[in-house]
């Protein structure tokens, strides 16, 4: 069982691995932990577009009917925004979904999602790791049944109902990655009535021999086609569409944060309330906020915490600066394609560059990016621990005014810029990010922090 364990979000591996009868210990892990809390309601077993990951979905299916529960399958591989929201929608005990995200094809992974569509929280994820046992199932006439279900179309009800504008005068560029976006995203932003140019939207389990990240890096195709087509907004998906990129006529692939910023800034226009972000997502959601007498509150990095947060202040808005998003109204769970949709929504309603012109101007520029260090996750926790003992007084010339540990170290400079430093969650390495009014600034705040991570490593 040592080789099964639960990170950020769920357990991932290579597919030396990630094995079935390893996959199967975890659905009965599940099983025995939903038993035990009481749980009878059916339990959703999803799964995305990666080769391996139908038979994956099956195998668990078996071992959670083997235990009495009912089981539904969706038609199809799809979203796990779209499972998150069916958890909801039908009341179900929980679900399990088969992904391995913006991995590369060599991965797939496995999280469980509880009955209120929101990221398990670490006490749950604990509670199904103690349980991790080798499957025992009941006898034939005591098993639960197996149903194929729609879980497509109620996520894109509730989505229209939710957001609710008229596209019709746009021209949206898609591209799915070849992940589980496909069909779903671009069916969506057209039944709002957009034009919708599809890229990519073919299924591709090996994702065209790339991750399926939506990076700047990933999406150059996205930019060059909106130019060709005169699009008013570019929108991707990452490989299971619960995390969102965007591109528009100027800017090119938009910065996360940015795309925060502005979608934030558009939802108060109608409404109020505050918002949720990470650690390492852009102090920009703060001053708008302020500007329109509202709060933030930090989390640490991993959109469970984010989710939690948003249950505890009824947040308008959740995010992280790798892309995922929520809002009020939704279940707590990030939602790429819901996010396309608003983001195509509040480009109806203002241009995007022009919102960010103006948010920009308002509240001023903001630079941000990140770089990693490999680092093995035995050691991240000493390379922690042993980061406490060298933090300097400056960084890249700049005094730093406080050190925040609610994540790893977030190094907070005088001149308003920060940079941060944790372990991933996700990959064997160490994340290093900044904060600052330039390229220039943020470039020498990275490499501040690598010189200060390597040696450690």
């Amino acid at each position: 069982m040592d080789e099964i364990s639960f990170g950020t979000d769920g357990w991932r591996a290579t597919l030396d691995t990630f094995t079935d009868d390893r996959v199967r210990v975890v659905g009965q892990a599940v099983a025995d932990y939903l038993a035990d809390e009481g749980f009878t309601a059916p339990v959703l077993v999803g799964y995305d577009a990666r080769e391996t990951s139908p038979g994956f979905a099956e195998s668990l299916a078996e071992v959670v009917a083997g235990n009495g529960f009912d089981v539904l399958l969706p038609e199809r591989d799809c979203p796990t925004p779209l499972v998150a929201y069916a958890i909801a929608e039908r009341g179900l005990s929980g679900a399990l979904m088969v992904t391995a995200s913006h991995n590369p094809p060599e991965y797939n992974g496995v999280k469980f999602i509880p009955s209120d569509g929101a990221p398990a929280l670490p006490d749950v994820t604990d509670a199904v790791a103690e349980r991790l046992a080798e499957p025992d199932l009941l006898p034939e006439s005591e098993r639960g049944t197996i149903e194929r279900v729609d879980v497509v179309s109620p996520h894109a009800d509730h989505a229209m109902d939710l957001v609710g504008d008229d596209l019709s005068d746009l021209t949206v560029v898609y591209d799915a990655m070849h992940g589980s976006g496909r069909g779903v995203t671009d069916a969506l932003l057209e039944a709002a009535g957009a034009e919708v140019v599809r890229l990519r939207c073919e299924r591709d389990a090996d994702f065209g021999g790339i991750s399926p990240e939506p990076s700047a890096e990933n999406l150059e195709g996205l930019a060059e086609a909106m130019a060709e087509h005169d699009a008013d907004l570019g929108v991707a998906n990452d490989g299971d569409a619960d995390r969102i990129g965007i591109a528009t006529p100027d800017r090119g692939v938009l910065d996360e944060n940015l795309f925060f910023a502005a979608v934030y800034d558009y939802l108060l226009e109608s409404d109020s309330g505050p918002a949720i972000r990470t650690v390492s997502t852009t102090f920009l959601i703060d001053r708008i906020a302020e500007a329109h007498g509202e709060e933030v509150f930090e989390t640490a990095v991993g959109f469970k915490w984010v989710a939690d947060g948003m249950r505890e202040h009824d947040a308008l808005m959740g995010g992280e600066e790798s892309g995922g998003f929520s809002v009020r109204g939704h279940v707590r769970e990030k939602d790429g394609v819901l996010m396309g949709l608003l983001a195509a929504a509040a480009t109806a309603e203002e241009d995007f560059d022009a919102r960010l012109d103006r948010i920009e101007a308002e509240h001023g520029e903001i630079v941000a990016d990140k770089i990693s260090v490999a680092c093995p996750d035995s050691e991240k926790a000493r390379v922690i621990d042993d980061l406490e003992d060298v933090l300097p007084e400056t960084v890249a010339g700049r005094d730093i005014a406080k050190v925040v540990t609610l994540d790893g170290f977030k190094l907070l400079l005088e001149d308003g810029s920060w940079l941060l430093v944790r372990p991933s969650g996700t990959e064997p390495k160490m994340r290093v990010y900044a904060e600052a009014g330039s390229e220039d600034a943020v470039s020498s705040l990275l490499e501040a922090g690598r010189e200060l991570v390597e040696p450690l490593v």
